[in-house]
């Protein structure tokens, strides 16, 4: 009898251990991420696989592309209205600016989909390229609100912020990759 529990609950600890192993290294994977706590709770609740550097990689730069996208779509559909001509000249700029991060991150996406070793080092070379772009899209839309006061300001600057920081960590993901080229499989 004493062996038979033994043997359940070895069994039953191995089982909830590699339910945890996805979650551990999400977990360890975005401890020195830009905003940890940011990437474990995105990529916590990543309904996709998680299980390699590559699928991080991939899981983050989706959820970036997601928000951006989201941001996109409210700045088309809400129009370019603001009180002062800088305000409006500035939401103008960041609809340009956030439909160019949508690009860049979904050029970076399929990139990442196709990942092949023998163009492994273009391939991350672009990705890593089109994500800094990304968030350099995202600063610059930030910054183009400095000198303009109000609500649309810090409503615009929230919104932004909110990417970028998923967009830093994405970045973080690819780097992360292209460091454990050696360690894993390209090939889906």
């Amino acid at each position: 009898m004493k062996i038979h529990f033994f043997i359940l609950t070895l069994l039953l600890s191995t089982a909830a251990s590699k339910r945890g192993a996805p979650q551990d290294f999400v977990r360890s994977s975005c401890v020195h991420a830009s905003y940890p706590g940011l990437c474990l709770r995105t990529l916590s609740s990543y309904s996709g696989p998680a299980n390699t550097p590559r699928d991080l990689a991939q899981a983050a730069v989706k959820v970036s592309l997601t928000r951006a996208r989201k941001v996109s779509s409210y700045l088309t559909s809400a129009g370019v209205t603001g009180k002062s001509k800088k305000e409006r000249g500035a939401l103008s700029d960041c609809v340009e600016q956030v439909a160019s991060s949508v690009e860049e991150l979904g050029k970076t996406l399929g990139e990442l989909q196709r990942l092949r070793g023998e163009t492994f080092e273009l391939q991350m070379s672009n990705a890593e390229t089109w994500v800094s772009a990304a968030l350099t899209n995202e600063d610059t839309c930030v910054d183009g609100f400095e000198g303009v006061d109000g609500k649309v300001k810090s409503e615009m600057k929230k919104m932004i912020m909110n990417v970028a920081k998923v967009t830093s960590n994405a970045l973080y993901m690819i780097n992360r990759l292209d460091e454990s080229r050696g360690r894993h499989q390209l090939h889906p």
